[in-house]
């Protein structure tokens, strides 16, 4: 799995108008993206990376300091754009397989005690927030 998580004091997701998703104040805003050989034991180790991962203010994690996560599934992170003009997408994996594993990722951090927040897996998402920093980083487990 790979995420691109950022430091942000506060972010938002909505789908047709409407906020689905939403954390104020210090968190983190993390969009998963799947692929095909990923599995819960990869989506449970994504989970504890972040929930632990110490980047915010005084080197903290978010379990440190109870902060909440954004987190929005992103198949895109899997995109190859190095030949042509157009990415592909073969590396990342189809919904039926990337649903369940964010999923498994926001069940994960709940399990561990975090506030997690969520867009809508499929649904044309509006992400805004405020980088703080800006800080950002790329996980892959």
């Amino acid at each position: 799995m790979r995420a691109v998580v950022q430091r942000v004091d506060g972010a938002a997701v909505e789908v047709a108008g409407e906020t689905v998703g939403e954390i104020v104040g210090e968190g983190l805003c993390v969009l998963v993206g799947a692929t095909h050989t990923d599995t819960a034991e990869t989506a449970a180790r994504l989970a504890r990376k972040l929930w632990t991962l110490r980047v915010l203010e005084g080197e903290k994690s978010c379990s440190d300091v109870g902060a909440p996560l954004l987190v929005v599934s992103q198949f895109t992170l899997y995109g190859d754009a190095r030949k042509g003009r157009r990415p592909t997408w073969q590396a990342a994996a189809p919904g039926e397989v990337a649903e369940p594993l964010v999923d498994a990722v926001v069940a994960e951090l709940r399990a561990l005690g975090a506030t997690v927040a969520t867009g809508r897996f499929g649904a044309r998402m509006r992400v805004s927030l405020t980088n703080d920093g800006p800080f950002t980083v790329l996980l892959e487990v």
